[in-house]
């Protein structure tokens, strides 16, 4: 069994997808507000079973912007080696991918609003079975990693 990737995501990771943990959890909340108001108004549920969904989703708030950035962070590695791409990822189930390098046919960079914001960048793979990602990479090693690959791509397909 090969040795696990040895490179980590830019720190600011974590604040990015702090940011949008709490993004996300917008609408489940104001959702969650609906339903308890409804469970307060119209059903004679006591106080406590009313403001349950907006708990549940304030529990799920918090886990998803303090603790799953981090645990999700530190999980998150990757390698480029000269013959295969190797990724780890996962916060309960980790999940390794091997990338020959032979079977990428396209490498592109993306930037959304809040990477842009950051500096950080997502590297983009192209296999016959879809893509494959690195995110949360600064932008210049982004770049780095993005040209690196392409250039062992073309290697492989001299050989």
């Amino acid at each position: 069994m090969k040795d696990e990737p040895s490179e980590r995501l830019d720190p600011r990771a974590k604040v990015v997808w702090r940011i949008s943990g709490a993004l996300n959890t917008l609408p489940l909340l104001a959702g969650a507000g609906f339903a308890s108001f409804v469970l307060l108004r119209w059903v004679e549920v006591s106080v406590l079973v009313g403001i349950l969904p907006v708990l549940a989703v304030l529990a799920l708030a918090v886990f998803s912007v303090f603790v799953a950035p981090g645990l999700r962070w530190r999980r998150w590695r990757y390698e480029i080696r000269p013959d295969e791409v190797d990724l780890q990822r996962g916060v309960w189930w980790v999940s390794r991918t091997l990338v020959p390098l032979a079977r990428i046919q396209h490498v592109d960079t993306r930037q959304g609003p809040l990477q842009r914001r950051y500096g950080l960048s997502t590297v983009v793979f192209h296999t016959a079975a879809g893509p494959n990602q690195i995110p949360e990479l600064s932008t210049p090693i982004a770049a780095e990693a993005r040209d690196r690959i392409a250039d062992l791509t073309r290697e492989q397909d001299e050989l």
